[in-house]
């Protein structure tokens, strides 16, 4: 299994101790959670929780380098990966057949784990370029999406051609990689979809002067109407280039988990993760929005029963039929 910061297995071993082994019946002797590209907050997010699931389980895992959210519902669907992250545009379109990763295969074998955070759009040039809103962006000028099939790549391109009209050559890549070309003057704008702070715009606004480009409420308002997201405001806070809130739209993040793992594995990997949302945020910002209250952002993908069951047994309601049999 290709995993990166694995969890000791005698350190896990022992603090697994509490669950009984009939509890344990069937469990994985390791698993591995698809996130994306290093520099992305898929990454560091999700070898955060990999780490703490296995720490708590006794189970051997960690994170894996992924294409993003489409590639992640065909690996959790198949099996190859036991736990994913996914944000619920790409997890609608893969369980409707329409994953291009595999067209026409229903990708009904992932099921919802826990809500992470919301994923913002966002639009980062260098300062010294002179782009300071969507409109400055000069046409053919080169952006870059993100790697190929992420949630970045799959709606970004089709929100500036289709709702912006920006005229653009189409750029991608992991977004370290996007970073330095940005830098390196090969690249124009570099287009995220990512939960703030993105590791790549931290880095870029230690190394050299960004401008963070928001929706003015026009252009907010037409992404809005096309595409299936909500309006979003990068709190200040988030960067030092910023000075006020960007205006922004978002999409819902979820983990996901092939849906035959068994009950008790799930149930004590979400009680991990949502049981010390604390220590979650101190591994990663972006677990501020990793509450139980927001169990009802999804409402469309059958919850695994073993999620399902801590989220009842924690102030959720979810109902039976949005519980996969």
């Amino acid at each position: 299994m290709k995993a990166i910061k694995a969890v000791s297995l005698s350190v896990a071993l022992a603090v697994s101790m509490s669950v009984s082994a009939d509890d344990k019946a069937g469990w994985p002797s390791s698993f591995t959670v698809g996130t994306a590209s290093q520099g992305g907050t898929y990454f560091g997010y999700g070898t955060a929780w990999a780490n703490i699931v296995a720490e708590a389980t006794g189970v051997t895992g960690g994170a894996e380098v992924t294409g993003g959210p489409m590639q992640n519902m065909a690996l959790v669907h198949t099996g190859d990966n036991a736990f994913g992250m996914t944000t619920l545009g790409p997890a609608r379109e893969s369980m409707d057949g329409t994953n291009p990763i595999a067209p026409g295969l229903q990708m009904t074998g992932a099921c919802a784990m826990f809500p992470m955070y919301q994923t913002p759009f966002s639009v980062t040039a260098l300062k010294s370029s002179g782009i300071a809103s969507i409109s400055d962006i000069p046409a053919g000028a080169k952006i870059g999406f993100g790697p190929a099939g992420s949630t970045s790549d799959t709606y970004f391109p089709r929100m500036m051609a289709e709702a912006l009209g920006v005229d653009f050559e189409r750029r991608n890549g992991g977004w370290s990689d996007l970073g330095g070309q940005l830098q390196d003057g090969l690249l124009d704008v570099i287009a995220f979809a990512a939960g703030v702070p993105v590791p790549a715009v931290s880095q870029l606004e230690v190394q050299t002067d960004i401008n963070i480009i928001e929706f003015t409420e026009e252009e907010q308002a037409k992404i809005l109407a096309a595409f299936p997201v909500s309006k979003f405001d990068i709190d200040a806070s988030i960067y030092s280039t910023l000075d006020a809130p960007a205006r922004s739209v978002s999409m819902w993040n979820f983990a996901i988990a092939n849906c035959d793992l068994p009950e008790s594995f799930v149930y004590e990997a979400v009680k991990a993760v949502m049981g010390d949302n604390e220590r979650m945020v101190k591994a990663h910002k972006a677990a501020r929005s990793t509450l139980v209250e927001n169990w009802d952002k999804n409402n469309f993908m059958p919850w695994h029963p073993g999620a399902a069951r801590w989220f009842n047994e924690n102030g959720a309601s979810i109902p039976s039929d949005l519980i996969h049999q």
